[in-house]
């Protein structure tokens, strides 16, 4: 009964969003007023299939993660978001996790930038979300599962991103995400996936090893930085980095100078990203 009422919960919340809120394309025929499931799936990085199991009542315990995925997709209020959790026979995150709830404020941010490639992360550097101009621009996040998300295990153990960088430039990105890391440990030490996110990346990264063990730190600025675009090509962008404070979300953001070849780049990019969503 429970998984029932929890998967009627996450339809009725699908159909009272529209395309348009989510900031995804609002144009075509559409038999439903709200999100279709392959929508929601790719806005929360969970699979069709799982999200269909779910309304249907077919699939059992959905993880911290995936009920934090649906409740940022879905827009839900912090009263509902509450409420998805205990209908999923949870408890919500406490004060001693790192936060993963997009903010009202951030969220109101996102909406105003619809044309501009904008992703969020937490304090562990784990995906959140990413608008579908970052999804057009450095590659679409949906398929991305568990450590495919995290930042650090991209550009430490995993295939790395878009983004070309020198041999020092890449040094230097991974002593920062890695100081990063060791922040959000020091501020979150009772969060059992950050200690095995950090456990996991001493297993498979030496690098990380050593960056952890030397205790080395770096920050984050404001860089031009060029994106190889698998269809348009290098595209050069300044690349802004904002922390919201009480909250721990990184908000990164992409933008081209006005009138430049970039910022056709860009538009260009984003319109091949849009014909994706709705092809």
């Amino acid at each position: 009964m429970a998984d029932a009422e929890f998967g009627r919960a996450v339809r009725r919340w699908r159909d009272r969003v529209s395309p348009g809120a989510a900031g995804l394309p609002t144009g075509g025929h559409r038999r439903t007023p709200g999100l279709r499931r392959e929508e929601l799936a790719m806005l929360a990085g969970i699979s069709v299939d799982y999200i269909t199991r779910l309304e249907q009542g077919r699939a059992s315990h959905p993880s911290t993660q995936v009920i934090e995925a649906l409740a940022r997709a879905l827009r839900l209020t912090a009263a509902e978001r509450e409420h998805l959790f205990h209908l999923a026979g949870t408890a919500p995150p406490g004060p001693d996790t790192v936060p993963a709830r997009i903010t009202p404020s951030v969220q109101h941010l996102l909406d105003r930038m619809p044309s501009t490639p904008v992703a969020v992360f937490d304090a562990a550097w784990t995906l959140l979300v990413a608008n579908p101009p970052y999804a057009a621009l450095m590659g679409d996040p949906s398929g991305w599962r568990g450590r495919e998300r995290n930042a650090v295990w991209r550009n430490l153990v995993g295939p790395g991103t878009r983004v070309r960088l020198t041999a020092e430039a890449q040094r230097e990105l991974e002593a920062t995400l890695v100081a990063d890391l060791r922040a959000a440990a020091g501020r979150y030490p009772a969060d059992q996936q950050l200690q095995r996110l950090v456990a996991d990346l001493r297993a498979a990264s030496d690098r990380f090893t050593e960056l952890w063990d030397s205790g080395a730190v770096g920050h984050h600025e404001t860089a031009r930085k060029v994106v190889d675009h698998p269809h348009v090509g290098a595209v050069e962008l300044d690349c802004d980095m904002l922390t919201v404070a009480g909250s721990d979300l990184r908000i990164m953001i992409y933008t081209a100078t006005p009138g430049s070849a970039d910022a056709e780049r860009l538009d260009l990019v984003t319109v091949l990203g849009t014909q994706s969503l709705t092809g």
